[in-house]
């Protein structure tokens, strides 16, 4: 018996090149990943896109008005 650390060389070089170690963790990655790039092209409705400007023209006069 052997109650070491398994070998897990051993254990992957049997398994085929093409096979995913990773199995379904793999597939689950790949749609998050894709999930995530689909948010990031989406458009910023113009409303958004609005307020962060009314927001930021806010914050410069307020840092302005600071300075004295």
């Amino acid at each position: 018996m052997n109650y070491g650390k398994p070998n897990t060389r051993g254990s992957l070089s049997r398994r085929g090149k093409d096979e995913d170690p990773l199995g379904a963790n793999s597939e689950i990655g790949r749609k998050l990943r894709q999930y995530y790039d689909d948010l990031v092209t989406e458009d910023i409705p113009d409303r958004f896109s609005d307020l962060l400007s009314q927001l930021e023209q806010k914050s410069g006069a307020e840092t302005a008005g600071n300075k004295d």
